[in-house]
């Protein structure tokens, strides 16, 4: 096998041997949607927030979920799992429920979820199914699937396991080795040697024959410093530009006054829930409350203006039109929890209809953290 052979071969077993580095450590939160008795009949989906944290050592995995919808049911359980460095495969397991609370009549199910990692753009996500189980008689609880997202804050508190690692991490930060790079001003310096040219040879004729002298160089030797810059030097007139031709080329950018940034935005966290790429030049933006109306009142800014104020949700939409093209390319809309409602936290459905497409963003917001939804404009290809 050649060299060349060999290196490729090589390469190719490292780049398939490449593990899965990411450290799941942190809090994901989502949804589960099952498809269950009437609703799997009906085709539809009955959804459940779902909070997982998740403390990760090598390939072992251990945490807490949380799941809830509305008054209906609470649950918090134990759980464990593995990670596949190669295949970015995790398995999640519930072990036993530590807390619950539960409609009557409803029964208390333990979850194991088979999900994929992956990243978009910058977004850490897990995704995949579940199977569930009956813990009163063992019995089939119904599947479906589990979306998460990596986020910073917990809708309930932050586990202490969590808390722990991050005062380690304060407290051994990780070294950062920055290789030397050598001083070239000393380098140079301390190499640096005086070159003179050997004097040359005069051949002078005298009574006594030829006679051989030699004459002063005229060259003088190398410094061992940079030279002085040049003084009195006249300023120099660059021609072949033309001012009007290279300010056609700068883009255009809309000038505007100062934004002031209303306190509520400033002293809560924001928190982002969504980043949406969108390619039609307008999009509407409506809000609902997410589940039973139980009176979620809620601000909305749009690029730090009001532009909803001390509404409070229902199934009639709150609704709000973004325009979008080359020049005014993207937007944050960010809602504010006026107050808790009667179920905490305060949620929402946000339906974002952007032609032909619609994308359905779940929000969930309290009196600490406001949710963040971002959109960009993507023009299409072609125009």
């Amino acid at each position: 096998m050649s060299i060349a052979r060999f290196a490729l071969v090589l390469l190719a077993f490292t780049l398939s041997g490449t593990a899965f580095t990411q450290d799941l450590t942190g809090i994901w939160r989502g949804h589960f949607s099952r498809k269950n008795g009437i609703y799997q009949m009906l085709n539809m989906d009955e959804r459940y927030k779902f909070e997982v944290q998740i403390d990760q050592r090598s390939k072992i995995l251990n945490g807490v979920t949380y799941s809830y919808k509305n008054t209906e049911f609470y649950g918090k359980a134990v759980v464990n799992g593995t990670v596949n460095p190669k295949t970015k495969k995790v398995l999640l397991q519930e072990l036993q429920i530590v807390e619950v609370r539960m409609s009557m009549g409803s029964d208390a199910c333990t979850m194991t979820c088979f999900l994929q990692y992956s990243k978009y753009e910058g977004e850490e996500i897990l995704e995949g199914t579940y199977t569930s189980m009956n813990i009163r008689d063992s019995s089939n609880c119904g599947k479906g699937t589990v979306f998460l997202r990596k986020v910073p804050t917990s809708d309930f508190y932050k586990e202490p396991f969590l808390v722990n690692r991050e005062n380690d991490k304060k407290k051994n930060p990780p070294v950062k080795i920055t290789p030397k790079v050598p001083d070239s001003t000393k380098t140079n310096n301390s190499k640096a040697i005086a070159k003179t040219t050997p004097p040359a040879k005069t051949t002078t004729k005298t009574q006594g024959g030829t006679k051989t002298t030699a004459s002063p160089s005229t060259k003088k030797p190398i410094a061992q410093n940079k030279p002085e810059p040049e003084k009195n030097l006249k300023p120099q007139t660059i021609t072949g530009i033309d001012p009007q031709t290279e300010e056609k080329k700068m883009p255009n950018v809309k000038k505007s006054g100062p934004v002031i940034v209303p306190p509520v935005l400033k002293n809560r966290q924001n928190e982002l829930a969504k980043t949406l790429l969108i390619n039609t030049n307008t999009i509407t933006v409506s809000l609902y409350d997410n589940g039973t109306i139980d009176n979620d009142t809620i601000s909305v800014y749009l690029d730090k203006k009001l532009v909803i104020s001390n509404q409070r949700l229902s199934l009639t939409p709150l609704t709000v039109t973004i325009h979008l093209d080359d020049d005014d390319n993207y937007h944050e809309l960010v809602m504010v929890a006026e107050n808790l409602g009667d179920i905490p936290p305060n949620t929402s459905l946000m339906v974002v209809k952007a032609g032909e497409k619609q994308f359905e963003v779940n929000i969930t917001s309290t009196e600490q953290k406001n949710a963040v939804v971002i959109f960009k404009y993507d023009k299409p290809k072609g125009l």
